[in-house]
């Protein structure tokens, strides 16, 4: 996302249409800069010769999660679709993966199901008579670098794409206040702004 080149003195709370979907926009880089980093991270994770398997599950759960969201219908039809996804410079079946990584979220964010382990229940039996139960558990693999580094790749790309959606939506935006008088700003809410550490005053 472009920034602007000074700190503005003030900032006034745009309720228009477009500014909502300007919103939305900011929020689905987030959420694909944040899958960025996650598969970052795993890459580091997964390079060890015994990854914390707590916290690859962490980081591919949030990187399955904020992926996705950036998919999901909303009511200013902001959200990426499969056609967005089709019409990135990408080797491969880049849309069956999509699929698959949608696929996988549902997984991982079942209420009702463990994504880590499935469990079974047997008797031990010993001469033809029950001598006590058994529970035996099979873990889920780990995701591998290639699927890691896939996903990153996917979220890159929508990245740059969104990114472009964003500057576009930005011009409208502030194209719309430009017919505003400075009285009429005044009486926009203000938005409190917050130092960015290591800023100087």
């Amino acid at each position: 996302m472009t920034a602007p080149s000074e700190t503005p003195r003030t900032v006034r709370r745009i309720a228009s249409p477009a500014a909502a979907a300007l919103a939305d926009l900011a929020a689905i880089f987030d959420d694909l800069q944040t899958t960025l980093l996650c598969c970052e991270r795993l890459v580091q994770q997964l390079s060890v010769p015994e990854p914390d398997a707590t916290v690859v599950e962490s980081l591919w759960t949030t990187a399955l999660l904020s992926y996705s969201r950036c998919f999901a219908p909303g009511g200013r039809g902001m959200g990426l679709v499969e056609a967005d996804v089709e019409g990135l410079e990408l080797e491969g079946e880049v849309l069956a993966w999509h699929q698959m990584l949608r696929q996988l979220k549902k997984h991982y964010a079942d209420p009702a199901t463990n994504p880590r382990e499935t469990f079974e229940v047997g008797v031990a039996v010993s001469d033809g008579t029950p001598q006590g139960v058994a529970i035996t558990s099979t873990r889920q693999a780990l995701p591998d670098t290639v699927s890691v580094h896939q996903t990153g790749a996917i979220a890159y790309r929508l990245s740059q794409l969104v990114d472009g959606r964003i500057a576009e939506h930005q011009a409208t935006v502030l194209e719309g206040t430009r017919s505003l008088s400075p009285a009429e700003l005044e009486t926009l809410d203000e938005v409190e702004l917050t130092e960015t550490p290591g800023s100087e005053e």
